[in-house]
């Protein structure tokens, strides 16, 4: 099995609540994460654990898709989701897309009075002599994290 994990924390001013509200709804998500492109399958939040939505994205030339199935959400402390089917698979038919299982991770710790530290980590898990496109290699660059908690920074203000 091939593994790549990447995690990033930064300090926010908002409330473990506030924040997590915001970084948990995913039609958030197209205003602050790069590559993504929108959010479809959500009818309300806060989301209950089971529920299935899916993310269209731009992972640098490649238009894909990803399915994505809450696994814990404990308000305001951790929210935790994971793929379902291929990952990045075609946006139009569901063609394409490799084998794997993405998990992202959010946590939320008080870490000081008016201050809340926000981490963030995902891991793609491949098959035995899989392959993971590229792009989606790219996309557990640390900058990557590093530029959505900047926008969810200047999204919250």
């Amino acid at each position: 099995m091939g593994i790549i994990a990447t995690s990033s924390e930064t300090t926010f001013r908002q409330s473990p609540e506030e924040l997590y509200d915001f970084v948990t709804d995913p039609r958030n998500w197209p205003k602050t994460y790069p590559g993504s492109a929108g959010i479809e399958g959500i009818e309300s939040v806060p989301l209950q654990v089971g529920d299935v939505w899916s993310e269209a994205g731009k992972l640098e030339d490649l238009e894909c898709r990803f399915t994505w199935r809450l696994v814990t959400a404990e308000r305001p402390w951790r929210f935790e989701f994971r793929s379902v089917g291929l990952l990045a698979h075609d946006p139009d038919d569901h063609s394409g897309g490799f084998e794997g299982i993405t998990t992202i991770s959010y946590t939320f710790t008080r870490s000081g009075e008016g201050v809340t530290l926000f981490h963030r980590s995902m891991t793609t898990e491949v098959p035995k002599h899989g392959r993971m496109a590229p792009q989606v290699v790219a996309s557990h660059e640390p900058i990557a994290i590093d530029l959505y908690h900047d926008a969810v920074a200047a999204a919250l203000g």
